[in-house]
């Protein structure tokens, strides 16, 4: 049975979400600052119940985020229905795919024309207090207001360069997103009077957990050495609030690779991500 989950079922959806911290983090993290009222969220969390028990959930807006039993997704397929404004289906490799695949057999084109398939996103951590091989780079600091500006145009800059297309759109959300990472102190940089060179921010947090997005290092200042140093900083930062701090990185991505790599952090699972 299909159930969009409300604020009343948060008792029977916080095991879901603490059965796998790293892999329900962004259902949880959007959950934790917006409730599960789907006005307030701006989409429904459709819940699978058998025998009395939810035994799945997938976040239904602009992303798909699944979360649970993968065999359990079949009446989720029904109720999605064509592709009509969905962006990404992302999460854990071992639920995303089964999700992709069942939308892609029951729906067809709509769903089968994707973007870009990341299957393979090894998931890694760092835990506070664990030493790192690397010095961190004292530049990388929390930005602050004064920031905004120069951090926004970098943000832009990363997402157009990881993603593939702009984030700009007619509600202006990609600008009030970064504004709120800023503002709570979720975003960090390393800054040369009005320009920011390097960025990332906590782009998902809850209870001891957060996960390290949007990393970015300007083009021209690659390949000298900097992004070991700086992410190492990065790495302390986040833990000063989250003791277990999170990334994933695209496998083809050596360079990165190499870097998470040389600063000991351990995979720990794997993400994909579908583009649309």
């Amino acid at each position: 049975m299909l159930v969009t989950l409300t604020e009343a079922d948060r008792p029977r959806l916080d095991p879901l979400l603490a059965a796998a911290p790293l892999d329900t983090l962004f259902l949880a993290s959007r959950i934790d600052r917006f409730g599960l009222d789907a006005s307030k969220l701006g989409c429904p969390v459709i819940g699978v119940v058998q025998s009395g028990q939810l035994v799945a959930a997938v976040h239904a807006g602009a992303n798909l985020a699944p979360i649970g039993d993968p065999a359990a997704f079949g009446e989720v397929i029904e109720r999605l229905g064509q592709r009509v404004r969905t962006q990404s289906i992302l999460g854990p490799a071992r639920l995303v795919r089964p999700l992709y695949d069942g939308l892609v057999q029951r729906w067809g084109t709509s769903w089968a024309q994707a973007r870009d398939l990341r299957a393979h996103q090894p998931v890694m951590a760092y835990r506070a207090g664990d030493p790192l091989p690397v010095t961190p780079d004292p530049r990388l600091r929390v930005a602050t207001a004064a920031d905004l500006d120069s951090y926004f145009a970098a943000a832009v800059r990363m997402y157009t360069e990881e993603v593939g297309n702009s984030p700009f759109d007619m509600s202006d959300s990609y600008h009030q997103y970064v504004r709120y990472l800023v503002t709570n102190g979720r975003a960090f940089g390393a800054f040369d009077q009005q320009r920011t060179w390097f960025k990332t921010d906590v782009g998902a947090a809850y209870g001891e957990v957060c996960q390290l997005q949007g990393v970015w290092l300007d083009p021209a200042l690659r390949g000298n050495g900097l992004s070991e140093p700086l992410m190492a900083s990065a790495l302390q930062l986040a833990a000063r609030r989250w003791p277990v701090v999170s990334l994933y990185v695209n496998d083809y991505n050596v360079r990165a690779r190499r870097v998470y790599d040389r600063l000991g952090l351990q995979v720990v699972g794997e993400f994909a991500t579908v583009l649309y």
